[in-house]
Order: structure tokens, then C-alpha cells, then sequence
């Protein structure tokens, strides 16, 4: 047997052996090649279109795929191969392959192995439609034996660190990283089809920004220099607003380094697009029509089941001020308490367990989340967020302590942020210093103060309409799966050490 230097299992070691035997009878067991003439579900086709046709013949066809059964009945053996098209069933005789072919697949070929097949397509008297196999080849053997004999690995600790087998064997699971990757295709197809240009901003930044939250921090060696990862695409994207691009998206990695979550993970995937001469309601038209279109052109319908709500995301979407849901749900009214003190009285009258915030601004987020985030199940719109906690977001004209930002909601969850975008450099400056008294006061998220965006904004921006939302969360709605690490391939988790 050949050396290994990890700890092997019986089985694992039973694997190794016939690895051997089989090298030792001049084959290789992971081949440079393989040939395919059809798919499963093609090679299905194909018996279908001559089934039953007078003086057609039986399409012959080369198959490849993972091993999935293995049922030995003396001279006669049944099995199942997957590929990415589906399952299929071969037959294998020993009147067909000859003794010492049949007897290798019999022996040396185990579940989890990759094999290539080529033989008439036929259907079984039980009436399954089958390749009955002429020659064989082993392409990839499997040194470890699929868990649960392909019932299904359900261990989550194992499914998410070992993805590449909860994939193998999951067919439910990769259905979903499909449907992931048709959300992506068809959001990049509507935003090109609305003139918007994809464009690439860095990912590495001298100076993060564009959202609240914590960075991670790496370092530029030939530089000598800090660096950190981006929260967001934010101010580069309107940095091309500002040089003469009209529209603009990115879908890309934004990290924070924030608490891990059914809704968190530290490394996420965003789409920010930004449209000058717009405004927060043209972001709205953009947001529903775009959930729409994806989930129709992904999903064949505009609803769909999340937990146990089912929402349809067909437009128009609720649009509802913030002081209007905090009224309604808190019995607060926060129009008529414009300052900390009052609010939080009215808080404390009520009994409301919100923990005090530093700012009147904070306080009414507070609010928001505890009493009014969980109650929107339909698509909604949330409008007009205090200005403390808002510093990118140009201010209501008639209501300047508010600005037109909206949060929206599907299925109780908050799934992207939109505003009409600050673009008076003065008033951003003022904003930023603002931040930087908080971040002094103790806010470990507050904005930094980003003197070239300053520098940019001098310059002139348009008005400008800008959104964004989790590629994530959206695929979480769209795949009724209830945590993020569901969604995402490879999710960050903790170390076993």
C-alpha cells in the first residue's frame, strides 16, 4: 500500500489497497482524459426521440459521472451515475464487458468514484431508461467513502466546512448555489439594460467608508503602509459620478468586521449602483422593479416563501415614512420629540427596554429595529432616517433634521439601503467632523472623515439617486433558507483550535 501521512480509516485504507491493485495491473486510476458524447438528461433525449420510431436504432453514447449505487446480482450489476445534469442508470453484464472488465468494476470501483461509460441507451423491463454498458473507465478514485451512504449529510459543522462534500451529495444544496448564480446574472442584465456600466473600484482602500462598520486591517509591505479591506463601494463608485459616468454599478466582496450571524458574515457579496440625476424614489423604482424581474425571470414567479410568510415582490412596494412605523408599532411619536431627552423619556414612560443611545438619531433606530423591523413582511419601503445616522444622505428640505434615505424590508428582514446623495461638500465636511466627535465619544463605527471625497465632491456632483443590497440576503429569499451560510459556499467560521 502506498504511504500516506494522514490518519486513515479502515475504509479509507481498503481504497488505497484496490488504488494499488489497480496501478498494479498498468492502469492509471486518475487518467489526464476523458471523452463525453451526452449529458444524462441529453442522453435521455436522445432514447426518447427514437423510442418507439420504426427502424430507428438505440443512440449509443459515452456517459461521465460520480458513482452513486452499486447493486451486484451475479452476472448482472446495476448502478447510478450523476453529473451535473441529473442521475442515470447503468447496466452491466458480464455477457457485454467480458470477465476480467466486469470483475474490476465489481471489485475495485466503490460509491464516490468517477467512471466514464459508452453503450446503447435501452429501457429496463422495471421501465427505467438506461445505459447498458459496452466498456468502461475509471477516471477519479475516491479515496473517501460518501457520508451516509448518499442519504444526505446533515451534520451543519460539517456542511459548511467540507462543502465540496455537502455538495456531492446533496443535490438541494447546489440547486441553490445555482439559483445564486442566475440572481447575479439576471441583476447585472437588468442594470445594463437601464444604461447602468459595471465597473471595478478597489477592494483594498487607504481609507474605508461608505457604511458604519469596523474594518479589517492588512498591511502593504513594499508601501509600509495600512491598508484595509472595504465595507463598501460607496465613494469610489460616486468618485465616477463625480468624473462624468452617469450610471454606475459594482457587484463585488465588502468585508466588516462585525459579529457572524444567521444574517452576518464577515465577507459578503453587494451590489451598490449609483444614477446621477436621480434621487432616492428613482432608487425605489429601481429596487422593485429589479426584485421583480429577477425573481420572474429566476424563480417563474414574483412570489415567494420565505419562513412562514409568503410575500410577492410584484411593484409598487409600500412606501412608509419611519415616524409613521414608529408611531404605529412603539407608540412613540418621535415628530414630536426632537431631542434626546424627550424621546427617551417617552421611552422610559413606556417601559420600553431600549438601552440609552448617545444620540436622539441613534435612539430612533433603536426604536425602529426592537419595534418595527420584524413586523414587515410585505415589501416595504422605509423613508427618511434621522440625519446622526445617515452622514452620506442629503437632508429633506422640509425637514432638514431627517434625510431621504430609505431602508427596504421583505419577510422581516432588512435587505438594502438607498439615498438621494449628499453632494454639498460643505455640509459633508460638517457631517464628518460630526462623525469624528462620536468616534472620540466611544462609536467604533462612525465615519471617518474622507478628505479627497471632500476634494471630490468640490468639484460639483449632480444629484444622485444611489442603492444598495445583499447579493446574500436576496439569495436567502429567493431559496427560502433561513441563515446566510446557506447561501454562501464557503461562510467564515470559527477555527476548531
Amino acid at each position: 500500500m502506498a504511504s500516506f501521512p494522514l490518519n486513515l480509516n479502515e475504509q479509507q485504507q481498503q481504497r488505497i489497497h484496490k488504488l494499488d491493485v489497480l496501478r498494479g495491473q498498468g492502469l492509471d486510476p486518475y487518467p489526464p482524459r476523458s471523452q463525453r458524447t451526452h449529458t444524462s438528461s441529453e442522453a435521455r433525449e436522445a432514447f426518447l426521440a427514437t423510442e418507439g420510431v420504426a427502424d430507428s436504432v438505440a443512440p449509443e453514447v459515452t456517459l461521465v459521472g460520480r458513482l452513486q449505487s452499486l447493486r451486484v446480482m451475479g452476472k448482472l450489476s446495476f448502478a447510478h451515475i450523476e453529473d451535473g445534469d441529473g442521475r442515470l442508470q447503468l447496466l452491466l453484464r458480464r455477457n457485454d464487458l467480458g470477465n476480467e472488465a466486469y470483475d474490476r468494476f465489481r471489485k475495485e470501483v466503490d460509491l464516490g468514484d468517477f467512471v466514464q461509460a459508452t453503450g446503447p441507451m435501452i429501457r429496463t423491463r422495471a421501465g427505467e431508461i438506461t445505459l447498458q454498458v459496452q466498456t468502461w473507465q475509471l477516471l477519479a478514485k475516491a479515496l473517501s467513502p460518501p457520508p451516509e451512504k448518499w442519504h444526505g449529510l446533515q451534520d451543519v459543522e460539517t456542511r459548511y466546512r467540507r462543502r465540496y462534500v455537502d455538495l456531492a451529495v446533496n443535490p438541494a444544496v447546489r440547486q441553490i448555489f445555482r439559483v445564486r448564480s442566475r440572481i447575479v446574472t439576471n441583476v447585472r442584465r437588468y442594470l445594463d439594460d437601464h444604461g447602468f456600466l459595471e465597473v471595478e473600484t478597489p477592494v483594498l482602500q487607504p481609507l474605508y467608508g461608505g457604511a458604519a462598520a469596523q474594518p479589517f486591517i492588512t498591511h502593504h509591505n513594499a508601501l509600509d503602509q495600512d491598508l484595509y479591506l472595504r465595507i463598501s463601494d460607496e465613494l469610489y463608485l460616486k468618485r465616477l459620478i463625480v468624473g462624468g459616468l452617469e450610471r454606475v454599478y459594482e457587484i463585488g466582496k465588502d468585508f466588516r468586521n462585525e459579529g457572524i450571524s444567521t444574517r452576518h458574515n464577515p465577507e459578503f457579496t453587494q451590489i451598490e449602483a449609483y444614477q446621477a440625476y436621480g434621487d432616492y424614489y428613482d432608487m425605489m423604482t429601481l429596487a422593485e422593479e429589479c426584485w421583480a424581474t429577477v425573481a420572474q425571470e429566476v424563480l417563474g414567479t414574483t412570489q415567494i416563501t420565505f419562513q412562514e410568510h409568503t410575500v410577492n415582490l410584484k411593484p409598487p412596494w409600500h412606501r412608509l415614512p419611519m415616524h409613521e412605523a414608529i408611531r404605529d408599532t412603539a407608540g412613540v411619536d418621535i415628530d414630536a420629540d426632537r431631542d434626546f431627552e424627550a424621546l427617551h423619556a417617552h421611552v422610559v414612560e413606556r417601559k420600553l427596554h431600549i438601552e440609552p443611545q448617545k444620540t436622539w438619531g441613534r435612539l430612533v433606530d433603536e426604536l425602529f429595529k426592537e419595534y418595527v423591523e420584524p413586523t414587515l413582511i410585505e415589501p416595504t419601503f422605509i423613508l427618511d432616517y434621522p440625519v446622526e445616522i445617515s452622514p452620506l444622505a442629503k437632508r429633506k428640505p422640509d425637514a432638514p433634521h431627517l434625510v431621504e434615505r430609505f431602508e427596504f424590508f421583505v419577510a422581516g428582514m432588512e435587505v438594502g439601503n438607498a439615498f438621494s446623495e449628499l453632494n454639498d461638500p460643505l455640509d459633508q465636511l460638517a457631517r464628518f467632523e460630526a462623525q469624528q466627535k462620536a468616534h472620540v465619544a466611544g462609536d467604533e463605527e462612525a465615519h471617518p472623515l474622507d478628505e479627497d471625497w471632500i476634494q471630490a465632491l468640490m468639484f460639483g456632483m449632480p444629484p444622485t439617486g444611489g442603492i444598495g443590497w445583499g447579493i446574500d440576503r436576496m439569495t436567502m429569499l429567493y431559496t427560502n433558507q433561513s441563515s446566510i451560510r446557506e447561501v454562501i459556499l464557503f461562510p467564515q467560521l470559527r477555527s476548531k483550535d
